[in-house]
């Protein structure tokens, strides 16, 4: 399927290790002909860390997508009553944003997008990245797993050894899924082997 023409939501929450290896993808998206527009958690618009400065993020993500980013919960409420997207990633989606969406939790920015995009009945497609998915955010993504319209990219343990908690999305699945969610299928294998080589 092409995403050219479509209208693609991308949210970043703060993994902020994670939100480098997703600038890429936006960037092939703009170019592949999808109109994307970006959704920036509190963490993500607000601090700078060694991966890079927000400030900087921020303006490169509006100068490839040619659209303002939304990175508050009065920008993100409209997103449900003008239909803004046809798909909306939340990619990285922490650990702390899982458990909100689980439990129907809606107070960042995210949180807002999400819900006001779901009330249309289009897909929403989680990249978790966390380091306790298989201990505190396991339910939650369970949860997730059950709901209508909710779709994950595949996922997998980024360090069993070191950090046997941790699950990462496979960010280079990341366009796929979105694809196949607008299709109404969620992308498979779920489980993979996401490790470092």
């Amino acid at each position: 399927m092409s995403l050219e023409g479509r209208a693609i939501g991308i949210a970043l929450t703060g993994s902020h290790c994670t939100v480098p290896e997703v600038v890429p993808i936006i960037d092939n998206l703009v170019e592949s002909g999808a109109a994307v527009t970006v959704i920036m958690s509190a963490s993500v618009a607000s601090t700078d860390t060694r991966f890079g400065k927000a400030q900087d993020l921020c303006e490169h993500l509006e100068r490839i997508t040619g659209n303002q980013v939304i990175d508050t919960i009065a920008k993100a409420e409209p997103i449900g009553p003008k239909r803004m997207f046809e798909c909306l990633a939340v990619a990285p989606c922490t650990g702390n944003t899982l458990a909100k969406l689980a439990l129907g939790i809606i107070d960042t920015v995210v949180t807002m997008a999400a819900k006001a995009h779901l009330r249309n009945g289009r897909p929403l497609v989680i990249g978790v990245s966390t380091n306790d998915g298989l201990a505190g955010s396991a339910p939650n993504i369970g949860t997730l797993l059950c709901k209508k319209n909710v779709y994950f990219v595949p996922f997998g343990q980024d360090d069993p050894l070191g950090k046997p908690n941790s699950l990462v999305f496979r960010v280079s699945d990341l366009v796929q899924a979105i694809e196949l969610a607008l299709e109404g299928r969620q992308m498979q294998p779920i489980l993979v082997d996401n490790r470092k080589r």
